[in-house]
Formats: C-alpha cells, sequence, structure tokens
C-alpha cells in the first residue's frame, strides 16, 4: 500500500515538474518581461497604430475561421458517423491532417494553389477582382484549415456514442430532418460543440507558420499578432513583443480555464447530458417547431 503511494506521488511530482519547466515557468517569464517596464509602457505597446490593427485582424480571422469550422466540423461529424459510404475511413483520416503537416506546408499549399501569378486558381480569381493570398481571405483559409479537426474530434466521440435511437424517435413522430438536428442533434452535441470552438478559437489566435506564408507579413495590412511578435521581437523591441505574447498566451489560458469551468458542471459527460436534452425535446405530430 505504502509502496503504491509512494509511486503515485512520484509520477505526479515528475509530471508537475515537467509542466512547470515546460510550460509554467517560461510563461511566467514572459509576463514578467511583458510588465518589466510597467503597466503604461505595456499599454503602450499594445496601442500602437499597427499592433493594435494586427490584433484586430487576428480577432477578426479567429471569429471567421471559428464559424467556418463550426458549420463544416458538425456537417462532417454527421457525415463521419450518420452515413456509411466508400471513402469514409479515408476522409476521417484525411481530417487530421493539419495535426501531422507543419503550418508552413499547409500556407505554401495554399500558395501554390490560389497564388496570383503561379497558382492554380489565383489569376482567374484575380481576373474577377478576388484577391486570396496575402489578402485576409487567404489567412482565413489557412488558419480554418490548422484548426479544423478540433471541432469534429470533439463531436464525432459524442455523435457515435449517442447513438442513433433519439433521432429515429423523433422521425417517427413526424419531425423532419431540420426539427430533429435543431431539437435532438445540435442538444445532444452541444458541449462537445462548445469545447471545439474553444479549442478552435484558442488555436486560431495563436497560428503562425501557415499565416506567414500567406498573408505576406505585410505590416498595417496583413500582419497578424503572431507575426507582430516575430517582427518586434527581431527588432529588439522585446517589450512588444512580450506584451503581444502575453495577450495571445492568456487568450490560450482564459480558454482552457472556459472548458474547465464548463465541465465540472456536466460531470456525466456532454453525451449524457445530449441524451437527456434529446429525451426530453422528441417534437409530436402536433409540434409547430
Amino acid at each position: 500500500m505504502n509502496g503504491n503511494r509512494l509511486v503515485r506521488y512520484s509520477l505526479r511530482t515528475i509530471v508537475l515538474v515537467y509542466l512547470g519547466l515546460l510550460i509554467v515557468w517560461p510563461v511566467s517569464l514572459v509576463a514578467k518581461n511583458a510588465f518589466s517596464e510597467g503597466i503604461g509602457t505595456f499599454i503602450d505597446a499594445l496601442t500602437e497604430e499597427t499592433t493594435a490593427y494586427a490584433f484586430q485582424l487576428t480577432l477578426i480571422v479567429a471569429v471567421w475561421a471559428v464559424v467556418i469550422n463550426t458549420v463544416f466540423g458538425i456537417l462532417i461529424s454527421i457525415l463521419l458517423v450518420r452515413y456509411t459510404f466508400p471513402g469514409r475511413r479515408a476522409l476521417s483520416a484525411f481530417i487530421d491532417l493539419p495535426l501531422s503537416v507543419s503550418p508552413v506546408v499547409v500556407g505554401l499549399a495554399l500558395l501554390l494553389a490560389y497564388g496570383g501569378t503561379n497558382g492554380w486558381f489565383g489569376p482567374a480569381l484575380e481576373d474577377s477582382g478576388i484577391q486570396v493570398i496575402y489578402a485576409t481571405p487567404g489567412i482565413i483559409m489557412a488558419t480554418a484549415f490548422v484548426s479544423l479537426p478540433l471541432v469534429i474530434r470533439e463531436i464525432v466521440p459524442v455523435l457515435t456514442e449517442i447513438g442513433t435511437e433519439q433521432e429515429q424517435a423523433a422521425r417517427s413522430l413526424g419531425a423532419n430532418a431540420w426539427q430533429t438536428f435543431r431539437r435532438i442533434t445540435i442538444p445532444a452535441i452541444r458541449w462537445a460543440l462548445v469545447y471545439g470552438v474553444v479549442l478552435s478559437l484558442a488555436r486560431s489566435l495563436g497560428e503562425f507558420g501557415a499565416v506567414k506564408i500567406v498573408s505576406g507579413n505585410i505590416v498595417g495590412q496583413t500582419q497578424t499578432a503572431t507575426l507582430v511578435v516575430e517582427e518586434k521581437y527581431q527588432n529588439f523591441e522585446q517589450t512588444a513583443a512580450y506584451a503581444s505574447s502575453f495577450v495571445l498566451a492568456a487568450a490560450a489560458v482564459l480558454a482552457l480555464i472556459v472548458v474547465t469551468l464548463l465541465r465540472p458542471g456536466h460531470e456525466e459527460s456532454a453525451s449524457t447530458a445530449g441524451v437527456t436534452a434529446a429525451t426530453t425535446s422528441v417534437p409530436t405530430q402536433k409540434d409547430p417547431a
């Protein structure tokens, strides 16, 4: 018994030390250096015109990427779980590609596909007045690509666990596809969807490699917050670099806190909560919704 306790505490200590040295200590140093010259300097660094624009652009890009990934994440998840078709496993494996491929490769691939000079679709798009590369649309595409799996990999296990019984019951009572989706599927996956959206937002705010390739890093036009960090640090403006880094890190930590606070209130797991909601919301033929 004492031996098991010793092993447990030893493993816990090793893990805590590892996380402290790898994550907590370095991030705390960023926070320390961000405020090393006072709160006034910290605020001035963030409100500088190009830096403020970079954060504004980053937020716009992240929101669009999350919206795109939420819509297509739900559709792809339902397709993978509820339907059987040739190439289903290949599609499931392909979805994880952004997690295994370097973001720089993603940016280069988008450049080759949508570049204005040598891209496959770039010249045609530019003739139509649409610029993708070195513009906001390209940044959104790159960000959406690298964060796509986060929503899907949260929803798929929940859809798999809850099965199709509630949806079949709703259809047998006269509900159409939209009613079944709105009243049964969405309540069943709502917490998994929330987790996926929060994680996707955090990932989108911190994207660097793919964005650097497709944006061109044009100051005041296509420069995002992560690119500001690189530029400020290389130009020996350490305080501005640390301040921007701190804000990005704080956003990621806040996202994790949100997820952590949401989970304890639903310890029965997102899937069980979804089944409960679905059971109490099956529409009948008299339901006008």
